[in-house]
C-alpha cells in the first residue's frame, strides 16, 4: 500500500479471522442428523459430505496456513455427535482432539473462536425429537458444561449456537434442513427452544471454565420493503431476527452473519425474488455487499451489545469478485465504526472451499481451494489480499 493512497485504519485490537464448521470440513461425521439427511433420497441434498476436506486430520497444516496468511483468529466448531455419541456417554478422545486444535491455534498466534453447535445434532437426539423436544435445551447445556470443563482454559471466544434462526427456518418451516418439516407452529416452538438453549448454554459455559466472551451468532439479511410491503417485512423480520436479537441483550457480544438482502412486497408474506438487473452470486441470491453495513447497524441497535462479524463472504468462481465484494462490505463496516458502533472483528466465511450443506461442493466460498481428489490446498489471491489487511489492520480504498 502506498503511503499516499487513501486507506481505512481499523481500531487497535480489531480481530481478523476466517471460519469453518465441523461437518463441512472434517469428514466422516456419520453419527449426526446431517449425514442421515444427505443420504435420504427424498432430501434436497445434491451430494453427500463424505471425507469433506479431511480437516479432522489436516487441521495442523490448515491452521498454520491461516496464520501464515496473517489472520489473527480461527473460528471452528465442535462436532457434538463425536463428543457425546450416545446420550450421557462422553468421549475423552474426541474432547482431547478439539483440545489439540485449540492448542494448535495458540501455537500459531491465532485466537480460537469456538462454536458449540453449528447445525448438526447427534442422531440419538434427532431420534428423540431434535430441537422440537422440550428437553433438548437442557441436554445442550449439559453438553456445553462437559465440553467447557475439558476445553475452557484454551478457548478465546465462544459461540453457543450458530444461526439458530436458520436451524428453525430451514429445518422446521421450509424443509430444506433436517428434519425436513414444514410446520409453522413447530417453527415458532423451535425458535423458543433455540433461544432457551442459548440462554442455558451461556450460563453453563460461564459457570464452568468460561472466562472468555460468549454469545450467539445470527444469520441476518438486509430486509427491504417495496411500497406496500412494510407490514410483511416487519412480520418476517420479527420471527427471523428480532426475537433472537432481543434474546442476546446482556450477552458478551453478538456474532452477526450476513450475505445478501431480502425484499418483501404487499401481495404475499413470502419474500420477493431477485430484482431484475442486480448481479447474483453462484448461490443464486443477489450480490449485495451492502448487507453488512445494514445488518451491523440493526444488530447493534436491537441487541445493544458489542458486535463481531462472525461470517461474511461470497461464493464465486472468479476470485476478483470475492475481493470486490469484501472491499465493498468492509467500506460499509468502516462507516459503522465512524458512527461509533462497537464492532470488534471481521471473520470471513470460509477458510476452505467446503461442503455447503444441501448445495454440496459446488459453491466456492473459500479463501483456500481444496482439490476434491487429492485434498491439496491452493491459496487464492483473495486470501493473501485479506491476510495483508489483517496484518496492517488497514483497508486500501
Amino acid at each position: 500500500m502506498s503511503p499516499s493512497s487513501p486507506h481505512r485504519a481499523f481500531p487497535d485490537g480489531f480481530l481478523w479471522g476466517s471460519a469453518t464448521a465441523a461437518h463441512q470440513v472434517e469428514g466422516g461425521n456419520w453419527n449426526n442428523d446431517w449425514w442421515a439427511w444427505e443420504h435420504n433420497p427424498d432430501s434436497p441434498c445434491v451430494e453427500v459430505s463424505g471425507d469433506a476436506c479431511d480437516h479432522y486430520w489436516r487441521y495442523p497444516s490448515d491452521i498454520a496456513l491461516l496464520a501464515e496468511l496473517g489472520f489473527g483468529a480461527y473460528r471452528f466448531s465442535l462436532e457434538w455427535s463425536r463428543i457425546e455419541p450416545e446420550e450421557g456417554e462422553f468421549s475423552v478422545a474426541a474432547l482431547d482432539h478439539y483440545r489439540r486444535m485449540l492448542a494448535c491455534c495458540h501455537e500459531h498466534g491465532l485466537r480460537p473462536v469456538l462454536t458449540y453447535h453449528h447445525f448438526t445434532t447427534p442422531r440419538w437426539l434427532a431420534d428423540r425429537g431434535g430441537w422440537a423436544d422440550d428437553r433438548t435445551p437442557e441436554r445442550f447445556a449439559q453438553f456445553c458444561t462437559r465440553a467447557t470443563d475439558h476445553l475452557g482454559d484454551l478457548v478465546g471466544m465462544a459461540c453457543t449456537i450458530n444461526e439458530p434462526n436458520v436451524v428453525s427456518i430451514l429445518g422446521y418451516l421450509l424443509g430444506r434442513f433436517p428434519p425436513g418439516h414444514t410446520d409453522g407452529s413447530e417453527y415458532l416452538h423451535v425458535n423458543d427452544a433455540m433461544i432457551r438453549a442459548h440462554r442455558l448454554a451461556y450460563e453453563a459455559i460461564h459457570a464452568s471454565r468460561g472466562d472468555f466472551p460468549v454469545g450467539m451468532t445470527l444469520s441476518m439479511a438486509d430486509f427491504q420493503a417495496v411500497p406496500g410491503g412494510e407490514a410483511n417485512m416487519e412480520r418476517a423480520r420479527h420471527s427471523m431476527e428480532d426475537v433472537f436479537l432481543e434474546a442476546a441483550r446482556g450477552d458478551d457480544y453478538l456474532g452477526a452473519q450476513m450475505y445478501t438482502r431480502i425484499r418483501f412486497g404487499p401481495d404475499s408474506p413470502a419474500p420477493l425474488g431477485n430484482e431484475e438487473g442486480v448481479r447474483t452470486t453462484s448461490m443464486g441470491y443477489e450480490l449485495w455487499p451492502q448487507a453488512l453495513e445494514a445488518t451491523v447497524r440493526r444488530a447493534a441497535e436491537v441487541a445493544q451489545v458489542p458486535i463481531y462479524v462472525t461470517e461474511n463472504g461470497i461464493s464465486c468462481v472468479d476470485d476478483t469478485e470475492r475481493i470486490e465484494y469484501v472491499t465493498d462490505a468492509l467500506r460499509g463496516l468502516g462507516r459503522c465504526l465512524d458512527d461509533g458502533i462497537d464492532v470488534r472483528g471481521y471473520c470471513y466465511w470460509s477458510c476452505l472451499d467446503n461442503f455447503e450443506w444441501a448445495e454440496g461442493y459446488g459453491p466456492q466460498f473459500g479463501l483456500i481451494g481444496v482439490d476434491r481428489a487429492t485434498q491439496q490446498r491452493s491459496v487464492k489471491p483473495s486470501a493473501r489480499w485479506l491476510g495483508s489487511i489483517a496484518i496492517t489492520n488497514t483497508l486500501e480504498l
